[in-house]
């Protein structure tokens, strides 16, 4: 499920169907990173860029890659995805971060704003109606 928006992003070009959203996954684990690509294949419109274990590895390729969007697992190895997110942000806020994890919002939500992350998806929530939905809203889901 998609929870309260956490940033709203400036991409309105981004927002027309005709364009093709480049999705850059990172997660530690190799079975989430699988079923989060077959997510992004079942969504007309997304196609994913690239794949990384670790908020360090989101970092270097989001700068290689220049993705329109980063599905970021939380708990990961190194520097987690909350700072991982707020790296990427400030080196290019054009690039939008989901926050991904299995845990509950509220066991990390003094720290979530200040990622510049777009909104927060529980793992078990997410499919291809909710990416599509979370990216054309900007994170704003009612």
């Amino acid at each position: 499920m998609v929870q309260a928006p956490l940033a709203v992003r400036s991409r309105g070009a981004n927002l027309r169907l005709s364009m093709t959203v480049h999705v850059l996954i990172c997660d530690d684990q190799e079975a989430f990173r699988s079923a989060a690509c077959e997510v992004v294949k079942a969504a007309p419109g997304f196609e994913v860029v690239g794949e990384v274990e670790t908020g360090e590895e989101s970092v270097m390729a989001a700068g290689r890659l220049h993705p329109d969007l980063v599905l970021m697992d939380v708990h990961l190895p190194g520097i987690d995805g909350l700072e991982a997110s707020r790296r990427i942000r400030v080196a290019d806020p054009r690039i939008a971060v989901l926050l991904l994890s299995t845990y509950d919002r509220e066991d990390f939500s003094a720290r979530i704003a200040g990622s510049g992350a777009i909104a927060f998806i529980s793992k078990a929530a997410f499919g291809p109606d909710v990416l599509m939905e979370a990216w054309a809203s900007g994170g704003v889901i009612d």
